[in-house]
């Protein structure tokens, strides 16, 4: 890494093949987020020509700006990055985007730019991998009045950031919201992240409050909800961090009974040991709220006066990343606007007959450990040929979402495919029962547009912390953070191609 970056031989440089690797942080996050990362790869390629860009444009509060803005800024960044290193005599044939929690949004939001502006038709595309990014949102599916509440009120105090991450924002003049245009197969994003050789995502199962696995793992169900009912399975060499994606969890066999007395033991244990801090948060939880809040709505005004700035500078600096959004020039339709997350559902999962679940009968039905999970966590049917030919988007209305021909033609070879892994396994005595979340219509487009041109999805298992979302990436020294060492070592073994 320092070789590459200290251009002693700008000659011998100018021809070689040299590659760009730029790490995004989320939200109120700032460049020393992804230090660790950023050092890791020097260490793992110290001879290699890989440059690392950080990217520093979206610090701290600015990221409460919207993901287009702060994609916008990236961009620049980007660009800035490719014109000082051309002037070096260095030039970039390769490059690889890695995206943390909001910035993992951003990415995307940038691949689209630079694919609109012919830039990877330069560069090869190589690695594009999230860590703990909110693919679907963070509306929560989830039921009870703080739930619904959250999905009220957490629109409402992070400015722009917050109505896109809620999908109760109307994008421009698409009249979708942004997340959903992120994920439309006719739209420059998908056509351009379907030109990364590979696509990757970490998710945590347990403890990451900020974005939970349904959404980081781009999935319809959580087979993680309840571990005292299932074994984890890890991947040899990594466990017991990386989830095997393929196998991840079994039944587990059922105790014995115990006595009543053993029992009464163990919740008194249980209920000593947790009391204190139960007692702590009731104290302490309404008055950071009550900051939190105060807070957010002045950082919110803020955010808006520099939104506000960057529109005037549209025609300057970041004139040129106004495009087109669409690439087959068909918007689609949508009978009304989300106005708010007060017509949140109630129930946490779908109904066997609602036609979401119709649609992937395997995922609700009861089959055996190995190939259930294989539907759970979702694998790519690698099918980005068909998306670059889809000529329209989604449609969403009141009762339906009405897929593009090729995205059905790719579900149904995808359900043909893992029907032929079941029929070819030897069926298990015990099964396994994975109910669909209670997601929004536009959340299951999503997730279709997103399998179609293929991830692979690594689960990522913190133990050690309650705050999985920082630990996944190692954000900070210590013990209980250890476990993100193992996360980063997988991602460079299995994860990135110099």
């Amino acid at each position: 890494m320092e070789k590459s970056e200290c251009h002693d031989n700008a000659s011998v440089q100018q021809d070689s093949d040299e590659h760009l690797c730029v790490l995004i942080h989320g939200l109120w996050g700032n460049p020393g987020h992804l230090s660790f990362l950023a050092k890791s790869l020097k260490e793992k390629h110290p001879t290699s020509k890989l440059h690392v860009l950080v990217t520093k444009s979206n610090s701290n509060n600015y990221t409460y700006d919207g993901i287009d803005v702060g994609a916008e800024r990236v961009g620049h960044e980007i660009e800035e990055k490719l014109e000082q290193l051309a002037r070096d005599g260095v030039k970039i044939r390769k490059l690889s985007i890695i995206g943390y929690s909001l910035g993992g949004l951003i990415a995307r939001y940038v691949i689209g730019l630079l694919y609109s502006k012919g830039k990877l038709d330069q560069i090869e595309p190589v690695n594009f991998t999230t860590f703990a990014t909110p693919h679907l949102g963070v509306r929560t599916p989830l039921r009870g009045p703080h739930m619904h509440l959250w999905n009220v009120l957490g629109a409402r105090l992070l400015s722009a950031s917050g109505r896109q991450l809620f999908m109760i924002d109307s994008f421009r003049d698409t009249g979708e919201p942004l997340l959903s245009l992120l994920a439309d197969p006719g739209s420059i994003f998908i056509k351009g992240l379907a030109k990364f050789r590979n696509r990757s995502l970490y998710c945590n199962i347990i403890n990451d409050r900020s974005a939970v696995f349904y959404t980081t793992g781009i999935s319809r169900n959580d087979p993680f909800t309840d571990l005292s009912k299932v074994n984890v399975q890890y991947i040899k060499g990594y466990e017991p961090v990386i989830v095997d994606p393929d196998n991840s969890v079994t039944p587990r066999i059922k105790d014995l009974p115990t006595t009543f007395s053993h029992r009464l033991g163990a919740k008194s244990a249980n209920f000593a040991r947790t009391a204190p801090w139960t007692i702590l948060r009731i104290i302490l939880i309404p008055v950071f709220l009550m900051f939190f809040i105060i807070h957010s709505f002045f950082e919110s005004f803020r955010s808006s006066r520099r939104i506000r700035l960057h529109e005037t500078e549209v025609d300057g600096v970041f004139g040129t990343y106004r495009i087109p959004l669409l690439v087959d020039n068909v918007q689609s339709a949508v009978e009304g606007v989300i106005e708010g997350i007060n017509n949140a559902r109630d129930q946490e999962y779908l109904d066997d007959g609602t036609e979401e679940v119709a649609a992937y009968p395997n995922q609700t039905q009861q089959a055996s450990p190995r190939p259930s999970q294989k539907l759970a966590i979702e694998p790519p049917t690698r099918s980005s040929e068909t998306t670059d030919e889809t000529s329209h988007s989604s449609i969403t209305s009141k009762h339906e979402v009405v897929e593009a021909q090729s995205g059905q033609k790719s579900t149904t070879r995808t359900l043909r495919r893992y029907s032929s892994e079941l029929s070819d396994k030897p069926a298990m005595p015990r099964k396994l029962d994975l109910p669909t979340l209670a997601l929004h219509p536009r959340q299951f487009a999503m997730i279709r547009a997103l399998d179609d041109i293929g991830f692979k999805k690594w689960p990522v298992h913190i133990h050690k912390s309650d705050h999985s979302h920082a630990a996944i990436i190692y954000r900070r020294t210590g013990p209980n953070f250890d476990e993100g060492l193992v996360v980063a070592r997988h991602w460079l073994d299995e994860g990135f191609d110099p």
